[in-house]
């Protein structure tokens, strides 16, 4: 999506891509800082310049716009930006994590064809694919993704998708991409593959294997929980169908949105490395407390899964970790999950993920687990408020 006037960054590390990738200085104005081109529609000289920048929008050409919901500057310099941090030719921007979900699947997708998908995904995106994807004639196999020869026993003439999380949410089970992609294109399926939970600062998964790569950026890319975004990354011929699906269902990404998301992304290596430390420490605080029956983080040598994360993530273990407090023998485990959240003082609980701020997810049901979104506080600071509160744990 390189526009005229785009930085020479080929080359150049992931950190500084994150910062120059699709900016440059305003043509008109000059102005130093990405504009906010919050408009609806375009305007033209003559009826047959309109008619040239319509015909070129729909065949998807970067740097044409005639409306917002087709094309919008400021969301193609956010496609720009994270195109390149996930090393993709193309990428498109949606309204929500769900839009990128379902435009991604339903472009590639029709009545008749089957797709493999994990077991353990984010709850929307089951509801998606169990109560909207049959009415369309799609065929959809959950499976256990880290179970290879399930996933193998799994795929069918048919398929034409396989779709993964590459940590899962929220059990934290991490995915063998280059293996599942073997897979995926020994049976002509694409491997679509959710990176929300981790971020390409911790893995790119085009490099492993994977068609497209999407997240809800309104998590880690982000990073401020004040926008809600997705994205779809991966190769032009493969990212124009989703584009065209995502024009015709509505579901462009709003110009402010994307600004917020270019503006965060800019810290993304930061966020990240400072969640992953903190989130590395805090696991191993956990597994040796005695309150805690069990955690699961990427870098914890007792992960069921250590030594594919060793493969794919490469020593980047990421920001997200899950436990379970240890409930008395007799006692309700719930008791023990409202025990430790009703007593946090500093962090949040609530939904979402991949704030600067730490997230305290409870999920009763799910037997009254954790899924704890690690942020960039003073891990001193992180210690002492989990410390505290599972003092209360019976």
């Amino acid at each position: 999506m390189a526009k005229d006037g785009a930085k020479p960054l080929k080359g150049a590390a992931f950190d500084t891509r994150a910062v120059h990738a699709g900016e440059q200085a305003d043509p008109t104005t000059r102005a130093h800082n990405l504009p906010i081109y919050q408009t609806a529609t375009f305007s033209f000289e003559t009826a047959d310049e309109k008619e040239a920048a319509v015909d070129a929008a729909l065949a998807w050409e970067p740097g044409a716009f005639f409306y917002t919901r087709t094309s919008n500057p400021t969301t193609a310099a956010l496609e720009e930006k994270l195109a390149s941090l996930e090393g993709a030719e193309s990428a498109i921007a949606s309204a929500s994590g769900m839009a990128a979900v379902s435009a991604s699947l339903l472009a590639h997708l029709k009545s008749g064809d089957h797709m493999v998908i994990a077991d353990d995904l984010f709850i929307i995106s089951q509801l998606l694919f169990a109560e909207d994807f049959p009415t369309r004639g799609i065929e959809v196999t959950p499976v256990a993704i880290t179970d290879l020869d399930a996933v193998r026993a799994a795929m069918r003439p048919n398929t034409r998708v396989m779709y993964a999380e590459v940590l899962s949410n929220p059990w934290m089970r991490v995915s063998d991409l280059p293996v599942l992609a073997e897979i995926a294109h020994k049976g002509k399926a694409l491997l679509v593959i959710d990176n929300t939970f981790l971020s390409p600062a911790v893995v790119r998964p085009l490099e492993l294997g994977a068609d497209l790569v999407l997240h809800a950026t309104t998590k880690w890319l982000s990073g401020h929980g004040d926008a809600i975004g997705g994205v779809v990354a991966g190769s032009k011929s493969l990212i124009d169908p989703i584009r065209r699906q995502t024009d015709l269902l509505g579901q462009a990404a709003s110009p402010f949105n994307s600004w917020l998301i270019a503006r965060g992304a800019r810290t993304l290596p930061l966020r990240i490395e400072r969640a992953a430390e903190n989130a590395s420490k805090l696991a191993a605080l956990l597994e040796a407390h005695p309150k805690v029956e069990w955690v699961r983080h990427p870098s914890l040598a007792s992960h069921p899964d250590r030594a594919v994360a060793d493969k794919v993530l490469r020593g980047s273990w990421g920001g997200m970790l899950a436990f379970k407090p240890r409930a008395v023998e007799g006692v309700d485990p719930l008791d023990a999950m409202r025990a430790f959240s009703d007593h946090l003082r500093i962090f949040g609980v609530g939904v979402s993920l991949g704030e600067v701020d730490t997230l305290v997810y409870p999920m009763p049901k799910r037997g009254g687990i954790f899924r704890i979104s690690v942020g960039i506080e003073s891990f001193d600071d992180i210690a002492a408020e989990f410390n505290q509160a599972l003092e209360h744990v019976r």
